[in-house]
């Protein structure tokens, strides 16, 4: 089986787009993230809470074909399969990245959430990891408490993986977050539900680089 560093190239990790919702439909949803991917995004995250297997798979599909950058799907091994996805981000109460190791090919990408030290032995086996809220954020309303700064820290050293920072960040916020050792970060809001979803993804790159 491939080593993390043989199926993930970290650089793809530096600004994770992570879409919201269908409010435009999928030609509006394609069109944020093929701006957001203009402007600086590294990667884009499918994820649609309120959609079923069939419509995730169908907006999969759209993305993949759009973007020039890997597609994952959060929390779904299967869409991710199913629209030929670059790999699926799995939560702490999805499969277990053990088990999802059987079911998917070798190139295929993994990544696991972090919120707390019982967290790191499942997320040790993933590609990389997305740990948080490091900062209070509104665009997930089971994120939990913030953990702050020298906890994302603690947490990716205890990983031994590269470590993207999720919940509440922002392109002033970023350089410290760099600083404590993210390889990148994931925003929702922050991209998705910004007039101009380019220029948000191009101000987190810029500040990724500081």
């Amino acid at each position: 089986m491939p080593s993390y560093s043989a199926r993930l190239d970290p650089s793809t990790l530096r600004v994770i787009a992570i879409t919201d919702d269908l409010r435009d439909g999928v030609a509006g949803l394609v069109a944020r993230a093929s701006a957001a991917v203009r402007g600086g995004a590294t990667m884009v995250q499918l994820r649609l809470k309120d959609a079923n297997a069939r419509d995730m798979v169908t907006v999969g599909r759209a993305l993949v074909g759009g973007l020039a950058v890997p597609v994952l799907v959060n929390d779904r091994v299967d869409v991710a399969l199913a629209c030929g996805a670059a790999g699926a981000h799995l939560g702490a109460s999805d499969l277990p990245i053990a088990d999802a190791r059987r079911i998917v090919p070798p190139h295929f990408i993994l990544g696991a959430s972090i919120a707390r030290a019982e967290d790191l032995e499942n997320a040790r086996l993933a590609d990389y990891v997305g740990i948080g809220p490091v900062y209070p954020t509104i665009s997930k309303a089971d994120a939990g408490e913030a953990l702050g700064e020298a906890a994302f820290a603690e947490l990716a050293r205890g990983a031994a993986r590269p470590a993207v920072a999720i919940g509440g960040v922002t392109a002033e916020r970023l350089p410290a977050l760099r600083q404590v050792g993210a390889a990148g970060v994931a925003v929702i809001s922050a991209i998705f539900g910004a007039p101009d979803p380019a220029a948000a993804a191009a101000a987190l790159r810029s500040a990724s680089e500081i």
